[in-house]
């Protein structure tokens, strides 16, 4: 009874907001099409169709909220109109109420909160489709404090998440059966990868364990500061986490007055994705301005402070050296080589011609050569690049997916920090080098290094192995001999064989007139 209400007012809103226009109008029936243009214009329908799916989702609530919110990332399968609109999604929802936080707090840990906390604020400071956050402090054996924030699951998640993700994959099915641009879109395929990522975001240790790689790996380049831990206050429906303080980023006029140094601040968050990205492969994947505050503090003005790591990238040494053979024919101009990359790494189809993708990707690439490198626009780029990719049947990756997203996030923060900012050439120094650690003599030392261990192991027994290996060899040339001179025995005797009785019958052959005489004779 509980799904057939839920579907009914699902049901209700997409046709109070004309979604169901937006799917007769992409089928490929000229019938259809006219029926949903009617619907539309019985409804007075004006609002554009993003505005429209962007607003309904909002309505259904937290989880078709994260919903699009995933699916604004994947513009190589949405027009843009529609994944700029659901870009506009805030991950902000009206917080659930405090004693059901307070509630879940307790159950994890077996613990009342005044027993945890010496002071716990009831009011939330955030809250979002997933958790909400809560400031508190916390004591110690020694008296100290420490300030932290509680970041609680929402009750009840996983029951709500899997029956809208049923009903999800049910108008997914739908719409790719109906819909003209079904096989393009893939929408069961965007709502299995929606399915990954909540349930991902699910277990608040999983999102401790990303906090503590991303701040050991940070530690050092004196940029970004991310949360430590308190591990022995972490469950997967609540974590504990150091309070960080800052700016909001997106306050702009706020980090002027603080004394911010806003054209840096623009060049150091590019510095901070590549590094993740390009040194690392392992790179926060949600940088919206809501997950990012700058420090005012004196020990660490100016540097950026992360937060939410439900999400996270990660590419393999695969990925980062296509990537890395990617820019270098990028930056060469040598477009044949990019299509051949796509050719042999199986992202296009083997029948594919080269001549043609590569033709394709110099119309996407070659005029922004020409242009001062602070009007490049790299989501620009990338839509092109997307719209080239549906005509190849380019198979998207996951992972470069997650990437791609990440890096108009960060382009976007940038050029909104400083207009000017010059996202190529602040990052062509760092790529370039990168490039050169990966395919030059620093890659080889990294790998003897990596592999030296193992050969101080393997040296000593060098001698035994090789003399096993020979005697191994000896022993199966030898049988290998001697089978092959059975055979020969075999096919010498056979032939032998043959050969008398071919000699006996021309013998036979012969004698029979004279045997025929002897006999008529007698």
């Amino acid at each position: 009874m509980r799904r057939l209400l839920r579907s009914t007012y699902i049901a209700w809103i997409i046709f109070r907001f004309g979604l169901d226009e937006m799917v007769f109008s992409s089928m490929p029936y000229p019938l259809m099409r006219g029926f949903g243009r009617l619907l539309a214009a019985a409804r007075f329908i004006k609002a554009p169709r993003g505005q429209r799916l962007r607003e309904a989702l909002e309505h259904l609530g937290p989880i078709f909220v994260k919903f699009g919110q995933v699916l604004s990332t994947r513009r190589d399968l949405l027009p843009l109109d529609i994944a700029n609109e659901l870009a506009r999604l805030q991950d902000r929802v009206p917080p659930f109420a405090s004693d059901k936080a307070v509630a879940i707090i307790e159950r994890a840990f077996g613990r009342k909160i005044n027993e945890l906390f010496v002071e716990f604020d009831h009011k939330p400071v955030a809250s979002a489709s997933i958790a909400q956050v809560h400031f508190a402090i916390l004591g110690s054996a020694d008296g100290s404090t420490r300030e932290v924030a509680v970041k609680v699951l929402r009750p009840n998640m996983l029951g709500v998440i899997d029956k809208d993700l049923e009903l999800m994959r049910t108008a997914a099915t739908w719409l790719e059966r109906l819909s003209s641009d079904g096989k393009r879109l893939k929408p069961r395929e965007v709502v299995a990868e929606f399915d990954k990522y909540l349930h991902d975001e699910l277990d608040l240790v999983r999102e401790a364990a990303n906090a503590a790689q991303l701040r050991r790996n940070m530690d050092g380049l004196g940029l970004v500061r991310i949360p430590e831990m308190h591990w022995d206050l972490c469950h997967p429906e609540v974590i504990v986490m150091e309070r960080m303080h800052g700016i909001p980023i997106s306050q702009v006029e706020r980090l002027r007055q603080a004394g911010v140094d806003i054209p840096k601040l623009a060049r150091d968050g590019v510095t901070i994705f590549f590094t993740q990205v390009f040194r690392d492969g392992f790179f926060h994947a949600d940088m919206h301005p809501g997950n990012i505050f700058v420090s005012v503090d004196e020990a660490t003005f100016g540097q950026y402070v992360s937060l939410d790591f439900g999400i996270v990238g990660t590419l393999t040494e695969y990925d980062k050296e296509y990537l890395a053979q990617n820019f270098t024919a990028f930056f060469r101009r040598d477009y044949r080589r990019v299509a051949e990359l796509h050719v042999e790494s199986g992202w296009v189809p083997p029948q594919t011609r080269v001549d043609e993708l590569e033709s394709a990707i110099r119309a996407v690439c070659e005029p922004y050569f020409d242009r001062p490198l602070k009007q490049i626009s790299l989501g620009m780029v990338l839509m092109r690049l997307f719209q080239t990719s549906r005509r190849f049947h380019v198979e998207i990756q996951p992972q470069l997916v997650l990437l791609q997203k990440t890096l108009l996030n960060i382009e976007g923060l940038g050029r909104e920090l400083d207009p000017d900012l010059d996202l190529w050439s602040t990052a062509k120094p760092f790529l370039e080098q990168w490039m050169m650690d990966q395919i030059g003599p620093k890659r080889l030392l990294r790998q003897l290094q990596t592999e030296a261990p193992r050969y101080a192991k393997l040296l000593p027994q060098l001698p035994r192995l090789m003399h096993e290996l020979l005697e191994q060899k000896t022993q199966t040339s030898s049988a290998d001999l001697l089978k092959q001179l059975i055979l020969e025995q075999q096919r010498t005797h056979r032939l032998l064989l043959t050969m008398g009785w071919l000699g006996l019958g021309f013998v036979l052959g012969l004698a029979a007139p004279h045997l025929l005489d002897w006999f008529t004779g007698y």
